[in-house]
């Protein structure tokens, strides 16, 4: 197909954090949610995979149950349940203890509840 470009793994993206990012974080450019492949610092264009499962930290204190919604937060730059002023990014693969720092999360746009 000639108008193939790539898979969509990954994703080029500038950090828009004024602290930067770490490996490992997950970065929110508008519609676009990605884990940061490699550090970098703000405006910096880095690698940012769109696919996969990954640990990601988390609302602290805050259980989730296996098959949750997952919603970035990105004032806090952690993900949470809570869908108001936040934006989905996947489920949760296996249960999070309120105790625990992260969720493991698939990254996922899924339909709203109902769709």
């Amino acid at each position: 197909m000639r108008n193939y470009v790539q898979p969509g793994d990954s994703l080029a993206l500038a950090v828009p954090y004024a602290g930067g990012v770490t490996s490992g974080q997950g970065v929110l450019v508008g519609a676009l949610f990605g884990v940061a492949a490699v550090d970098g610092v703000q405006n910096a264009v880095i690698e940012c995979q769109t696919k996969g499962v990954f640990d990601i930290t988390k609302e602290p204190a805050l259980a989730i149950t296996a098959g949750a919604r997952l919603f970035w937060d990105n004032t806090n730059r952690r993900l949470t349940t809570t869908a108001t002023g936040n934006f989905q990014v996947g489920l949760a693969t296996v249960a999070a203890l309120a105790a625990d720092a992260t969720v493991r999360a698939v990254l996922l746009r899924v339909p709203a509840a109902g769709a």
